[in-house]
């Protein structure tokens, strides 16, 4: 049901993520394109990386995540050959592994490789709006994995996760728009009055809490 709202424009977040999904809608607005939401607390697999990233493109480990959620990701996302299917952990914690009844019900596939722009929109306990931008890519990589995901890439995707999203205490959901789009986003949330728009820096730009000497 997730998926068939996201492909309608009609952004919807589980877990009762009202900021993941108002993040949804100012990417739908800017793309006019489906967008999708998930979580980015999953490593490449050392194995994956050096037998489909190393020597093909320009990406560190570092730089590289698998991009995942349940599925809720639109099907006109997904690579051929998804298809609806059930709850991998759910069921092994509520159905114990058995027939799945009523863990049924996501649509699985690997992410169509291509553009995206992760990003997000959030308020802190302070009350204070802020968020983030970084553009990227999904891979032409087999995720070899369950659920909607893909194998992302961001240029010093490590520096920034680790100066921003957590650092800055973001949720681990990020919203997807399938384009470029940073520079239509930074002027919405300049448009916000958000003062705090962070971004993946280069190695030439530190973070002002990373360590200068490493």
């Amino acid at each position: 049901m997730n998926s068939r709202l996201a492909a309608r424009g009609i952004p919807v977040a589980c877990e009762v993520d009202i900021y993941g999904a108002l993040s949804e809608y100012i990417g739908a607005c800017v793309t006019g394109d489906a967008v999708t939401l998930l979580d980015i607390n999953n490593s490449v697999p050392q194995y994956i990386y050096d037998e489909d990233i190393a020597g093909r493109f320009d990406y560190g480990i570092k730089d590289t995540f698998m991009g995942f959620h349940c599925g809720n990701t639109p099907s006109c996302k997904l690579c051929g050959g998804c298809a609806v299917k059930y709850q991998l952990i759910q069921n092994r914690l509520l159905e114990n592994g058995g027939e799945p009844d009523f863990t049924r019900g996501t649509l699985e596939g690997d992410i169509a490789p291509g553009e995206i722009t992760f990003y997000r929109l959030q308020c802190d306990s302070q009350g204070s709006l802020r968020s983030y931008i970084a553009q990227g890519e999904v891979l032409p990589v087999a995720t070899r994995s369950f659920g909607g995901i893909g194998v992302f890439a961001i240029p010093e995707m490590g520096r920034f996760y680790r100066h921003v999203l957590i650092q800055k205490g973001y949720p681990h959901h990020g919203a997807v728009a399938f384009a470029h789009c940073g520079k239509a986003l930074f002027e919405v949330f300049k448009y916000f009055g958000i003062a705090d728009i962070a971004y993946n820096q280069p190695k030439s730009l530190p973070y002002p809490t990373e360590n200068p000497w490493g």
